[in-house]
């Protein structure tokens, strides 16, 4: 299994943005941005989510949203606003509404098929 990256940037509502290279974690529900990241862009706690981590310990964490702009397309996401030393990761929510689906065997994202039912 091999890790995989992706540079991007993040919008906040004041318009600041940054770069961010993402790990691609097709098993993280939301996307999550280190501190550093969203306090720079100015996105503010919206609502508090209860995540259950790798190992089964359960946190808290803010979520806001943000706009993200990948090389396969951009759109508004959820975000989880995370603490100082948290990796930047492109959750399987921001890949849905990109259209985008994660192949583990090339390590490439790719158009989903989408379904109009």
């Amino acid at each position: 299994m091999g890790i995989t990256y992706v540079e991007g940037r993040v919008k906040g509502p004041t318009k600041k943005q940054k770069t961010v290279k993402f790990l691609i974690d097709s098993g993280a529900t939301y996307s999550l941005l280190p501190k550093k990241i969203w306090k720079a862009i100015g996105l503010k706690p919206r609502r508090k989510v209860s995540f259950t981590l790798a190992d089964g310990t359960t946190v808290e964490r803010a979520v806001s949203e943000t706009y993200i702009v990948l090389p396969q397309g951009q759109a508004h996401t959820p975000v989880v606003l995370g603490e100082e030393a948290d990796e930047a990761l492109l959750g399987v929510v921001t890949l849905e509404i990109l259209g985008l689906v994660f192949n583990p065997f090339d390590r490439t994202l790719n158009p989903m098929r989408m379904l109009l039912c």
